[in-house]
């Protein structure tokens, strides 16, 4: 958004973005704009006046999800050993995929139109990694030849694998198997 708004003005848009994703997540992006509204406890009008369309909202709501997301990798550091805050980044990832395949019809032609959008959540995904994955590697507890992109794939595969499945329970045994290969030994010799 361009402008401040006012404090209650401001907890309506976020309400409405946090209640959005929910329901997303749950129901598609096809659901209905008036159920969103009033889950968030507020008019369709409101809704209308922050989202002209419902691609704006989509927009916004991926937009939002991808920097909650995001911004999570330093504060779960500045709390947690790096690879209890890179495990934690890693479900909160896959929650955050649950959310953008509700969104999964809508999304690639708003990702294709809205300039900047791809790229944005790209360097911004990558940039939390890259930070979670150095301070493990600066710590002793991640392998130093580990690339932040083929985390994210792994993620993504996992993301994937578990969603079909429908077993949210599978992400976090794959998740942990990750870590298992992210983990330094000591006396281990690089792979080829």
């Amino acid at each position: 958004m361009s402008r401040s708004l006012r404090a209650d003005a401001q907890a309506n848009y976020n309400r409405l973005l946090e209640v959005a994703a929910q329901v997303f997540a749950r129901e598609g992006a096809d659901t209905s704009m008036k159920a969103i509204a009033a889950e968030a406890g507020v008019g369709i009008a409101t809704l209308y006046r922050r989202f002209p369309t419902r691609e704006d909202l989509i927009e916004a709501t991926y937009r939002s999800r991808t920097d909650l997301l995001c911004d999570s990798a330093s504060k779960l550091l500045g709390d947690l050993a790096p690879v209890d805050a890179l495990r934690t980044w890693m479900e909160r990832f896959v929650d955050y995929m649950l959310t953008k395949q509700g969104m999964a019809d809508a999304l690639p032609a708003i990702l294709a139109t809205r300039d900047g959008l791809r790229l944005h959540s790209r360097e911004a995904l990558t940039g939390a990694v890259t930070g979670l994955l150095a301070a493990g590697t600066s710590s002793g507890d991640f392998r130093a030849d580990v690339s932040p992109s083929d985390v994210l794939m792994a993620l993504g595969g996992i993301t994937l694998i578990s969603g079909h499945e429908h077993q949210r329970e599978l992400a976090t045994r794959l998740i942990s198997l990750l870590l298992d290969g992210l983990v330094a030994h000591a006396g281990a010799a690089p792979p080829d």
